[in-house]
């Protein structure tokens, strides 16, 4: 996995303080989004590179781009059900599709012509997105938004089966992280 680091104080200086804004490491062939999952699931998927096992394709499955907001949704890899992190490099021409394929998880104006056209396309479209507050490292909430993508259907299968390049357990570097996060060293 080439999963490249920097110190958070670097980045923040460059990121917008608020807006929606998509934030991921990323190439012209790629882009790493991270999951959380219980171990049986977790670890699957880090062994086999695609997801399988107890993996249900019957619900939702949520992608995020953004490490910080995944560490905050997962409270650094401590909550129940959410011990193993991973890291998935998955095609960044998968990503744009599903980007162009997401329906809004509220109506917006600007995106959609009318309530019911809207209501239409939740109904229809296999992928949902959401624009909720990004967070500091210690889950301060930020003004600036973070994307989360919901897959289905399938979108879902395409994404476990397809879509992925390669799977790697981030879990114990997400530990080390939380360690510096608490201790307030961000460098």
């Amino acid at each position: 996995m080439h999963l490249e680091t920097e110190p958070y104080l670097n980045q923040q200086s460059r990121w917008p303080p608020k807006g929606r804004v998509i934030l991921a490491q990323h190439d012209a062939e790629s882009v790493f989004v991270y999951q959380a999952y219980q171990p049986s699931i977790g670890h699957f998927a880090a062994k086999h590179g695609y997801f399988g096992g107890e993996f249900s394709l019957s619900r939702m499955t949520w992608i995020k781009p953004n490490f910080l907001w995944m560490m905050y949704r997962s409270g650094w890899g401590c909550k129940e059900g959410q011990e193993v992190v991973l890291a998935i490099r998955m095609q960044r021409s998968a990503f744009d599709w599903i980007l162009s394929q997401a329906a809004h998880s509220k109506y917006i104006p600007e995106r959609c012509e009318s309530p019911q056209a809207w209501q239409r396309l939740l109904k229809t479209s296999d992928v949902r997105l959401q624009w909720d507050p990004a967070h500091s490292p210690v889950g301060e909430r930020l003004e600036r938004r973070a994307i989360q993508l919901g897959l289905r259907g399938e979108a879902a299968l395409r994404y476990s089966r397809e879509w992925i390049i390669e799977i790697e357990d981030i879990s114990a570097f997400v530990a080390q992280q939380r360690e510096w996060a608490i201790a307030g060293h961000y460098d």
